[in-house]
């Protein structure tokens, strides 16, 4: 076996950094380095997260004291801006995995608008890779900085890129309906994500101007050629962990919903963390919870001319640090499954 990389985790406090240790913990090639909470630095992670036995005596630590000489790699778990102020100062040796939303957008410009802040590396967004590690394979071999999608563009994307890749869906009449537990909000203290807040209720959020729409439209933009406006609105489910993405499409002219199935199944058909379900059945997000996978389904509208995909995965592992180190797997040219052998929890 060749010698193991060190990888720090930058924002270990939060929900995707403790995902990251848990995942990278049975990673045969990569020892857990620095882990870097600011507000929470001299606390023991045993503190802030019981459940990860094998560093709970591994202290937290503020970023401008670590040594960066023995680190490999670093995996962002930051907030949206702090992203970038952070990880432009590592040094070059340091191959960067983001999954902030700090270097998805191509053109800068978008950012600022979606995230109404000033970007302060254009370039480093022009040459990041947008890891959506399916359709990124080449570009992700020795990529120095991968940003890793969001959550519902990760579902979403790999449930409709096949298609728009093929010309078999119509790229000016999409509509996603998209749902995911609390824990996509992160763990920072919010009355809404409060229990007595969240419980027991369904409610629609940013209801029109989501941030993930503009990044899910870029990519299927690169698919089809042109230019693409979605309907995307996501809902907040009382649950901790899932993430289920429901696509109304128009088929192209002569394509069958069993061409449109037959071509995810070709498409995802040596993929070792994606599966299209049989005819029928309706992906549920405990068949995902805690592993990497997604799984697929596509049924035909009551509307003639139009299908429905339905695509569910873990929004924390396959939506966010699963699919980090996935990328990293990639990036290193080893067996991309590394570290990600987890069978969905259940019940």
């Amino acid at each position: 076996m060749s010698k193991e990389i060190s990888a720090a985790i930058l924002g270990a406090s939060g929900y995707t950094g403790a995902e990251a240790v848990r995942l990278l913990a049975r990673h045969p090639k990569v020892h857990v380095g620095p882990l870097t909470a600011n507000a929470q630095a001299g606390r023991a992670l045993g503190e802030l997260f019981p459940h990860l036995h094998t560093y709970s005596d591994r202290p937290l630590v503020k970023a401008e004291d670590v040594d960066w000489a023995d680190v490999d790699v670093a995996f962002g778990c930051l907030p949206h801006g702090a992203s970038q102020e952070t990880l432009l100062a590592l040094p070059s040796h340091v191959r960067i995995i983001d999954l902030s939303a700090d270097f998805r957008f191509r053109d800068v410009t978008t950012y600022e608008a979606v995230y109404d802040r000033k970007h302060i590396a254009p370039q480093k967004t022009a040459d990041a890779v947008y890891g959506l590690t399916e359709f990124a394979r080449d570009a992700l071999k020795g990529a120095p900085l991968i940003a890793c999608p969001g959550c519902y563009p990760t579902a979403t994307l790999l449930a409709l890129l096949p298609l728009a890749q093929a010309g078999l869906i119509i790229a000016d009449d999409i509509i996603v309906d998209a749902k995911s537990g609390v824990s996509g909000a992160g763990r920072s203290l919010k009355e809404a994500n409060l229990f007595c807040e969240a419980a027991e209720g369904l409610h629609a959020y940013s209801v029109g101007n989501h941030r993930h729409a503009p990044e899910i439209e870029q990519e299927l933009a690169f698919a089809f050629g042109v230019a693409v406006t979605l309907n995307f609105t996501p809902h907040l489910v009382p649950m901790v962990r899932g993430e289920l993405v429901t696509c109304h499409v128009k088929l192209a002219q002569g394509t069958s919903v069993d061409d449109a199935r037959e071509a995810l199944r070709t498409r995802y058909a040596d993929e070792p963390f994606v599966s299209v379900a049989a005819p029928g059945a309706s992906p549920d997000t405990r068949w995902v919870r805690g592993s990497n996978l997604c799984v697929i389904s596509i049924f035909a509208d009551r509307i003639p001319g139009r299908a429905i995909i339905v695509a569910v995965i873990d929004n924390i592992t396959k939506g966010s640090s699963g699919q980090a180190v996935q990328n990293l797997n990639v990036a290193m040219g080893w067996d991309e499954a590394l570290g990600l052998q987890l069978e969905p929890l259940f019940p």
